[in-house]
């Protein structure tokens, strides 16, 4: 006998064999307001406010204005990016087990408490006491640390969100833009402000300190934008009865069964080591290869302002080639350019021209991997059975905090290998490290990932259909995809 339960969306459910089947008015293939859409891009502006800001003047602070040695600042971002991989899954875990969930939906009230506390913790990370060199890489371990484990609070719900707005392909690749967008954008003022405020005070200290809480400011704005104006529309049909069997093992199989998810996860190593590397060597390189420091916003405008417009074409792109080519295009043309920018002599025109070039058609492939995820979620579900954003978003995200370890390790352990000399005329070894670091590097990286993406994954728009469909019906199980 089936058992309806309403549900404060209006829907209702009912027992089918061991299964919670809900029935809603709202479509899970829900056309959302450009409203929603857009403010759901502005999770990841503010984002962006808060964790570009370690990735791309975290190392230069500590290592030029704090003047702890560049080989125990790559120990503290590969500690504590590896520490912060191993954080999300709990954090997934936790927000998966979330009961009693209210009509605020089960994602965005953890979203938005959590970006506070990042917010204060990243005015935290910018500021040093007046220690002892050891005290002061003590000080920087802890409060990184803290800042990592806050911010897979703020984002694995905030990533999860997407995946229960719609299961629409395309209103999906359009969240995807408007996130990537966002995202880009938020690097586009930074890029620009970040370095002349620090430039306007006379004690760099202060410069940093300052600059930090107002893009901080801004990244609770980004957050709260957010949360007004989204909802979890997609009233998900759980299989309780699975769910109830499942212990740590059923997890590991969520994640480890999903192979467009572990696809995913190899990309990403890739994709976002280049653009951390990318971001963390621009001021070194504009300081010391292009000659002055004042040059990196004036790159970062060009170079992030081209990027905004370039993720603009993602939905016509997806819409006409689907998301695995354009994805697989962008990160060829990035390969090129980067090694291009590599062999030719540093010339700042054709650097910021290739550069540009590498950095848009990495933006790209960038903004579809949100969407690759919302994907890799309902796929997860319909193979195994059992539906974890969380987790599943979680073992996503430990690939892009292992990536961004990868890249602290490779922008400073360059600078060590090398003998850079903080505040220095650097020699021309360092200078070659510091060019291979910000071209090479990336150019390599986002060769192996159109690799990857080209061959191995098989979750493509057709495909997913048929999963939406599935799910939509209240069918699990169905077997994998070829």
């Amino acid at each position: 006998m089936q058992h309806a339960i309403p549900h404060p969306s209006g829907s209702v459910s009912h027992e089918e064999n061991g299964t919670q089947v809900v029935e809603s008015q709202i479509s899970h293939f829900k056309k959302l307001s450009w409203k929603e859409k857009i403010s759901y891009g502005f999770g990841d502006f503010g984002n962006g406010f808060m964790f570009d800001l370690g990735q791309a003047y975290l190392t230069k602070y500590w290592i030029d204005i704090c003047i702890i040695p560049a080989a125990a600042v790559a120990g503290i971002f590969a500690f504590t990016k590896i520490f912060d991989a191993f954080m999300d899954p709990i954090a997934g875990s936790l927000i998966d087990k979330r009961k009693n969930i209210g009509a605020r939906g089960k994602f965005r009230p953890v979203m938005m408490i959590s970006s506070i506390l990042l917010a204060l913790l990243t005015i935290v990370t910018f500021t040093m006491p007046n220690f002892s060199t050891p005290e002061k890489i003590l000080f920087a371990y802890g409060a990184y640390m803290a800042w990592g484990l806050v911010y897979s609070f703020t984002n694995i719900p905030y990533g999860s969100l997407a995946s229960v707005m719609t299961r629409d392909v395309n209103e999906r690749s359009q969240l995807a833009t408007t996130r990537q967008a966002g995202s880009i954008g938020a690097q586009l003022i930074t890029g620009i402000a970040f370095v002349p405020i620090v430039m306007s005070f006379d004690n760099p200290h202060h410069g940093f300190f300052v600059a930090a809480i107002f893009m901080a400011i801004i990244g609770v704005l980004g957050f709260y934008i957010c949360y007004r104006n989204t909802k979890e529309h997609v009233p998900v049909m759980r299989n309780t009865k699975a769910e109830q069997k499942a212990g740590f093992s059923a997890y590991l199989k969520v994640v480890f069964t999903n192979k467009p998810l572990l696809c995913l996860i190899l990309m990403t190593l890739f994709t976002i080591s280049a653009m951390n590397t990318n971001n963390q060597m621009m001021i070194f390189f504009c300081q010391y290869n292009l000659g002055s420091m004042a040059l990196q916003p004036i790159v970062n405008g060009i170079m992030m302002g081209c990027s905004v417009l370039g993720i603009l074409l993602i939905p016509k792109l997806v819409s006409k080639f689907g998301k695995k080519k354009t994805a697989v295009t962008g990160l060829i043309i990035g390969f090129i350019a980067n090694i291009l920018n590599f062999v030719i002599t540093t010339n700042i025109y054709a650097f910021v021209i290739l550069v540009t070039i590498g950095y848009v058609a990495l933006a790209i492939p960038n903004g579809i991997t949100w969407a690759f995820v919302s994907d890799v979620i309902d796929y997860g579900e319909w193979h195994n059975g059992i539906r974890k954003e969380g987790i599943t978003y979680a073992a996503f995200n430990f690939s892009r905090k292992i990536a961004q370890a990868i890249a602290a390790i490779i922008s400073s352990g360059i600078l060590v290998l090398t003998g850079y000399m903080a505040n220095s005329t650097q020699s021309p070894e360092t200078l070659t490290g510091i060019k291979a670091a910000m071209t090479l590097y990336p150019g390599i990286a986002l060769g192996a990932a159109a690799i990857i993406i080209g061959i191995f994954y098989k979750l493509s728009d057709k495909n997913y259909r048929k999963v939406a469909d599935d799910l939509s019906n209240g069918l699990w199980e169905k077997g994998k995809i070829e």
